[in-house]
């Protein structure tokens, strides 16, 4: 039996490899993907290897995540509960699809993750395994072996001499990748404790950043981003700058009680810098160049569209059918954003656009005539008022 292990080189996925290859007797294989986390992974994959994996893979999927999962989520405004802007929900299946190529090559059988059976985690990874094997063998171990506690893990790695790097004091867990870092667990637990702010990697405290303002253009075509400043940028590079920027000047933190999908309520903190900057920017170039009703069909489906992704659904009929809803809309969305990023903030100051729905001679207070007859106004708030009437004439009547 061969099982492809998610690998990340942290306690559980380490003692993992033991685990599944004592219980299971089987070739165990790991896989490590790179989504920007800035972690050494070829370190992690000799890690693999000195734990007893017969081999790791290591694959690079930077570009795809920011080209096939992130860029997509922006282009549909997914925001999940208002606040979250979907970080990790949109890495694991890009994850996903890479382990599986991974497993159908080296001809595994099975597939083991280290998420827990309390988070959302487990349902992303499964979810998409099973969209692309439908027959594939899952094994989760945090739902099947018999520890109860992390420093349960810590004291068998002790025992079997695995290398990990991991002490029963850990005030937080953190994942990280080119869209976000998270925060939860350990004392993020209680929804009243203030993050401390020694915890933050990637954003100045706002109260601390530069005293100047930096402005930015962010382009985009067909409600993609393209360029920042005018400078064209691959997916993975253009997001990795804004999240200088971003960061630089305390901008994407933020502290939400989320619901999960197995029912309980949670508490992440999340740092989200760049990302915080493409979706300002979008909506506003698609603010000038996106139809009204577009628009407020896309800002319905959104809620939609972020909870499917939130809950594991991005590899489904209906995400694949709200994308292409959503990129059909996006289509006039070209033009150029420009935001000021000032202590935690960032501000549209301005936007343009070569299929601009905005017309002057139309909005204007000054002279309209031929663009607009005021006039028209009245038969149409007459008209929109009708039922309005009606229901009014009908209550006043009981």
């Amino acid at each position: 039996m061969k099982i492809l292990v998610a690998y990340s080189g942290g306690l559980d996925t380490s003692v993992a490899i033991v685990w599944l290859k004592e219980k299971y007797n089987a070739d165990i294989v790991g896989f490590c993907s790179d989504v920007g986390q800035g972690e050494d992974l070829e370190a992690t994959r000799r890690k693999a290897l000195k734990t007893g994996a017969v081999s790791c893979h290591v694959l690079d999927q930077r570009e795809e995540f920011v080209r096939d999962f992130v860029f997509p989520a922006v282009r549909a405004g997914a925001v999940y509960e208002g606040e979250y802007y979907l970080g990790t929900a949109l890495a694991r299946p890009c994850i996903a699809r890479g382990m599986m190529d991974v497993a159908a090559r080296e001809g595994a059988t099975a597939i083991a993750h280290g998420s827990t059976g309390k988070g959302n985690d487990q349902v992303r990874f499964e979810l998409g395994a099973y969209w692309f094997n439908p027959s594939i063998k899952i094994i989760a171990p945090w739902r099947e072996w018999e520890f109860k506690s992390r420093s349960e893990l810590i004291a068998f790695a002790a025992a079997k001499n695995i290398p990990v790097e991991a002490t029963a004091a850990r005030p937080y867990s953190i994942d990280r990748n080119l869209l976000h870092t998270s925060y939860e667990g350990g004392i993020l637990e209680d929804p009243d404790a203030e993050p401390p702010p020694e915890m933050f990697q990637r954003t100045a405290d706002p109260r601390k950043a530069p005293d100047q303002p930096r402005e930015v253009a962010i382009s985009f075509e067909k409600g993609t981003p393209v360029a920042v400043d005018g400078n064209p940028l691959g997916p993975a590079a253009l997001l990795s700058e804004l999240n200088i920027l971003a960061g630089e000047h305390g901008i994407g933190r933020a502290d939400v009680v989320e619901d999960r999908f197995v029912g309980m309520k949670s508490r992440g903190v999340y740092e989200t810098p760049g990302g915080t900057l493409l979706h300002k920017a979008h909506r506003a170039v698609a603010s000038l160049t996106m139809d009204r009703e577009a628009m407020r069909l896309r800002d319905t489906l959104s809620v939609e569209y972020a909870t499917l992704t939130y809950r594991g659904f991005w590899f489904s009929p209906e995400r694949e059918a709200l994308q292409k809803l959503v990129d059909s809309v996006n289509e006039p969305v070209t033009g150029v954003a420009r935001l000021r990023l000032y202590k935690g903030s960032a501000a549209v100051i301005g936007r343009r656009a070569p299929r601009s729905l905005y017309r002057n001679d139309i909005v204007t207070f000054e002279d309209d005539r031929g663009a607009y007859d005021q006039r028209d106004a009245g038969g149409f708030i007459r008209l929109n008022g009708l039922r309005l009437r009606t229901t009014a004439l009908a209550n006043k009547g009981r």
